[in-house]
């Protein structure tokens, strides 16, 4: 461009066609190219931890789908036998609620205590852990803890899984997940339909409900286990029609030493001689084809 009219004037060239334009957005350099200096935690390493956390999440669920937690027979607050156990991803913390120190007087600890100094030192971790090291081996601190949490964890899931298995066995308890598939398959080998434990169950009554008999099985806490009408409740099996399972002999058997590991305790220490035939004839009468 000339300032004037004479030729001899300079020129100067304010932009030059022959070079194209950029079309590139205006992306910063990776931080890999400033030596000693680490990339900013808002919005870069935020955002890989979030996608890593993404990923752990899908992975998570879909693990819980392929495991889903087994459905059980209706709520029923007088089952007394009934063991409740949360769904296996839970099962950690169930059993760290079960020691003293973080449970009775100390539950508020339990509760809110721990998980208030777990959930802050996630927290306050990028504040906290600012060294620019990335291997772990070198970050003793961050990945004792971490260990620690995982290891924590299995740890008190194994034991909370034994502890349940071990109550069941000593209890001869079938879990009800497993006893509904049992019925179904049962049911399916026979052709007919599944069980449907949504609608109440039609049950003969006791026979001679009146009797003495059930005085004393009101003495023994039998309606503790088999509920008030000896109907059963859970897994706990029901009175009404016992006579077409066990004679009179078994039956004052059972009442006397019990049976399935102390599942149905012994009753000799506690009833008479006298109680024990009364009730075992009484239970021997308890017939469905005598209503």
């Amino acid at each position: 461009m000339a300032h004037g009219h004479h030729s001899n004037e300079k020129v100067v060239y304010v932009g030059d066609s022959r070079v194209k334009k950029s079309n590139h957005p205006n992306i910063p350099p990776d931080y890999t190219s400033f030596p000693g200096k680490s990339e900013a935690f808002i919005p870069n390493f935020l955002l890989k931890e979030w996608m890593v956390g993404c990923v752990v999440l899908v992975g998570f669920l879909v693990w819980t789908i392929a495991e889903p937690a087994p459905l059980g027979y209706p709520a029923d607050p007088t089952n007394a036998s009934f063991i409740p156990m949360p769904d296996w991803y839970f099962l950690f913390l169930y059993q760290f609620l079960k020691y003293p120190y973080v449970s009775q007087d100390y539950i508020l600890l339990g509760t809110m205590g721990v998980p208030a100094v777990m959930f802050g030192a996630l927290l306050l971790a990028p504040f906290l852990d600012t060294g620019k090291e990335r291997r772990f081996y070198r970050r003793p601190i961050a990945s004792s803890l971490m260990g620690l949490s995982l290891i924590a964890s299995i740890y008190l899931t194994v034991i909370s899984w034994d502890h349940y298995q071990h109550i069941l066995e000593a209890n001869g308890t079938i879990p009800e997940h497993i006893e509904r598939e049992e019925k179904a398959r049962e049911a399916a080998e026979k052709g007919e339909e599944r069980p449907n434990y949504t609608q109440p169950k039609e049950e003969a009554s006791l026979v001679e409900a009146n009797d003495p008999a059930m005085d004393i099985a009101k003495q023994a806490q039998c309606v503790g286990c088999h509920a008030a009408d000896l109907k059963g409740q859970g897994t706990t099996p029901s009175l009404v029609g016992v006579g077409d399972r066990l004679s009179k002999e078994e039956l004052a058997e059972v009442i006397t030493n019990g049976r399935n590991n102390g599942a149905m305790p012994s009753f000799k220490d506690k009833l008479s001689a006298e109680e024990i035939d009364q009730l075992a004839t009484w239970l021997s009468k308890q017939k469905v084809a005598a209503e």
